[in-house]
């Protein structure tokens, strides 16, 4: 039985992860649950509930980070002293914390995923396809989540557009549009736009766009349940525990190259 170490364990995912942990699987047992201040629901008395990450990553054979960008970097920080393999799916993150996601992966597995759900990870997959096939064709990509999200674009909608950048060749950082306003002229060749609206419960729309002269085509994942990132975050939890030292993404664990 895999032993595992919640860490963000009072967010929305973090939650949804626990309950299907203790109600639906048997390949695993919830060892540990980092709690920074109060945790205001009840847990087994084998849980360890803990405000130390040394005692999360002694007591667990794999991590699962849905927290936020500072504390993703605290956890990988006391991982570099206790390597532990570890699944991160917080969004959010700057440059410094890839760094750091880098330099832990040569001492242990870490898989890093913008979204955990199967179904993102094809719609990256044909999108990419897509991109480099209809290459005369403009790429815009939308994205749709609850009031609460605090980053924007999301994390997914990003790894969108860098996997359509990269099937053509370019660079994400030098054509990436994010907003449109006022008298700003004709829409460049190459840019990719990657628009954000948010509003009510809605748990997360992507929508990747190829406009055309004539037709369009627009490719649509609907995320209908947070569960889904739970449960995918524990499929790839239990692949990522086996594998060597490295850094993966969930095409690794889905095997989708």
């Amino acid at each position: 039985m895999l032993k595992v170490g919640v860490f963000g364990a009072t967010g929305r995912v973090g939650k949804m992860l626990i309950e299907e942990i203790l109600n639906h699987h048997k390949h695993f047992a919830l060892s540990s649950v980092y709690v920074r201040n109060e945790l205001h629901y009840s847990l087994p008395s084998s849980t360890m509930v803990t405000d130390s990450l040394e005692v999360l990553l002694q007591s667990s054979d794999v991590v699962i980070d849905f927290s936020s960008p500072q504390a993703t970097k605290s956890l990988l920080e006391q991982a570099l002293l206790q390597p532990k393999p570890i699944v991160i799916g917080t969004t959010g993150l700057d440059s410094s914390i890839y760094h750091l996601i880098e330099e832990a992966s040569v001492k242990m597995p870490v898989l890093y995923a913008t979204n955990m759900s199967r179904g993102v990870a094809i719609l990256n997959k044909i999108a990419a396809s897509v991109a480099a096939i209809l290459e005369e064709s403009d790429i815009e990509i939308s994205e749709i989540h609850h009031r609460y999200k605090k980053d924007s674009p999301s994390g997914t909608a990003l790894t969108l557009a860098k996997s359509c950048a990269k099937a053509r060749g370019l660079n994400l950082d030098n054509i990436r549009i994010s907003g449109r306003d006022g008298n700003i002229g004709a829409r460049s060749k190459e840019e990719i736009a990657v628009m954000s609206l948010r509003g009510g419960d809605v748990v997360g729309r992507h929508t990747v766009g190829f406009y055309l002269d004539g037709e369009y085509l627009e490719l649509t994942h609907n995320a209908t349940s947070r569960l889904t990132f739970a449960k995918g975050a524990l499929e790839v939890a239990s692949w990522l525990a086996h594998q060597k030292n490295g850094l993966y993404s969930i095409e690794d664990a889905l095997g989708l190259h």
